[in-house]
């Protein structure tokens, strides 16, 4: 059976046996971990949504490696139907979740290589495309989750990998064996690397000749020896150790951001799909940047809804919805979230066939939608700490409404419209709490910023791809230029 139940899903992760050093300390269990637990029901969700009776058909799709029917999770798009529904389907996450779900990275990574190990061979003689292929259907057939591992430390960001004082800074191959590989190095920003089943492993950035050994790209379980997961904090994120899971904001789901280190591990050859053809880098860095560029047209979009919903509830309970100027507010939240989601859908409308045979992006709008998504959840996260009011920064702990000489001030002075219980009121602010300023800001507001590419990495792209010279072109023409 190629799809997962949730509850086999998480079941599989726990067979891994994972470990990681969380807060200092090596921890195993981690499907029990409280800070990681949250984020493994998130993921978890991925599969359940190709159950649910309202989403089956949203989320499974036909493969076009193994003809079986699969999680779109796993599926190398062969359309723009698929490309849009793709983004559909993210927000659909987004909306169960209120996180980031984790699972967009290694379906964004999974298309990037496929197109470009199939132009690699083209043009190098080399047989990375039907590797691939084989590794894919694979994936499919399990219902794995994959990590797609692009963000290497970087170190002196003025210098190229070569000319690094320590050359492991960005990873790389140590040592060419008879039937593969040894890689040492680190990837940063590793989203749900835990939760997942394997890893894709891409450079981060244009290599250049003499750069060859950074050029890798290549597959591995994530409980590979020589492996190593360092847990990242998120803001407020011991509150999920604590007893009351009010103060969290969101109870049941939550994102994670894992440091993987490399020691020296072994890559067999069949796992390998780029080795040092630094003319293929470039194409590969870019083709996934602007997959996973188009998937914030839906995920970002999918939590933005949960925090519209958010804040319009808190102003009903506020007794303030009607107020002018906070409809005003609430409209803009909608009309910024909207054209997000227009950027993701418009560029996979837009994309077209690679030489592969699977479907891209249009990139340049691509671009321009991850641009957007670098400014415009902030905006709604302004928006929403406006609307709520300062008791967002100020609410007495959940704990104080277990406290019999406590409850009873919180009760009289925490109360707002009629009918609205200050429990729930202080589930709502603690779940906008949540998003602007506690662990939730970490995959809506950082990972906005600088997932799959700071603002000027877009800058970058949309200057190389706005064709700007052909627009000249069209004000001579129209005035008769020569």
């Amino acid at each position: 059976m190629a799809l997962k139940k949730a509850e086999e899903y998480i079941t599989s992760i726990k067979s891994l046996g994972l470990e990681a050093y969380v807060m200092g300390e090596k921890a195993s269990s981690l499907h029990e971990h409280p800070l990681i637990k949250p984020s493994l029901q998130a993921a978890a969700a991925t599969f359940a949504c190709a159950f649910s009776h309202d989403t089956r058909d949203l989320f499974r799709v036909q493969s076009s490696l193994t003809g079986e029917e699969v999680n779109r999770f796993t599926h190398i798009h062969q359309s723009n139907q698929d490309l849009i529904n793709k983004v559909i389907m993210q927000r659909h996450c987004g909306n169960v979740t209120g996180c980031c779900f984790q699972r967009c990275v290694g379906l964004d990574a999974a298309n990037a290589v496929f197109s470009v190990s199939y132009e690699c061979d083209r043009e190098h003689g080399t047989h990375y495309h039907e590797r691939f292929r084989e590794y894919w259907s694979r994936i499919q057939r399990e219902d794995f989750m994959v990590d797609g591992a692009m963000t290497d430390p970087k170190g002196d960001r003025g210098k190229r990998p070569k000319d690094q004082r320590d050359p492991d800074l960005f990873l790389r191959v140590v040592e060419q064996k008879p039937h593969g590989v040894v890689v040492r190095g680190a990837k940063l920003h590793q989203t749900g690397m835990l939760n997942s089943h394997e890893m894709i492993v891409m450079p981060t950035m244009s290599m250049r000749p003499g750069e060859e050994q950074w050029a890798i790209c290549f597959a591995l379980p994530t409980n590979m020896t020589g492996i190593r997961h360092i847990y990242g904090r998120q803001a407020s994120d011991t509150r999920k150790m604590e007893n009351s899971l009010l103060d969290v904001g969101n109870p049941a789901f939550g994102g994670q951001e894992i440091m993987t280190v490399f020691e020296d591990v072994f890559v067999p050859e069949e796992r390998i799909f780029l080795n040092g053809e630094v003319d293929q880098s470039d194409k590969l860095v870019e083709r996934f940047a602007a997959y996973h560029r188009q998937s914030y047209g839906g995920c970002k979009t999918g939590v933005g809804d949960v925090l519209i919903g958010a804040t319009a509830l808190i102003a009903r309970m506020n007794g303030i919805e009607k107020a002018s100027h906070i409809r005003e507010k609430i409209v803009e939240m909608i009309h910024l979230n909207e054209t997000l989601f227009a950027c993701g859908i418009a560029c996979s409308a837009m994309g077209g066939p690679t030489l592969a045979g699977n479907y891209q992006i249009e990139m340049l709008l691509a671009n321009v939608c991850k641009l957007n998504v670098t400014r415009f959840p902030y905006e709604l996260a302004r928006l929403a700490t406006d609307v709520a009011g300062g008791i967002l920064g100020t609410l007495p702990a959940a704990a104080a409404l277990d406290d019999p000489e406590e409850r009873p001030f919180l009760e009289k002075y925490l109360s707002s419209a009629e009918g609205v219980s200050v429990t729930d009121r202080m589930k709502v602010l603690r779940l906008i709490e949540n998003l602007v300023v506690g662990p939730g800001a970490v995959g809506y507001l950082i990972e906005s910023m600088h997932g799959a590419g700071s603002p000027m990495a877009q800058r970058i792209m949309i200057g190389r791809q706005g064709d700007l010279e052909s627009k000249i072109n069209q004000v001579k023409q129209l005035l008769d230029i020569s």
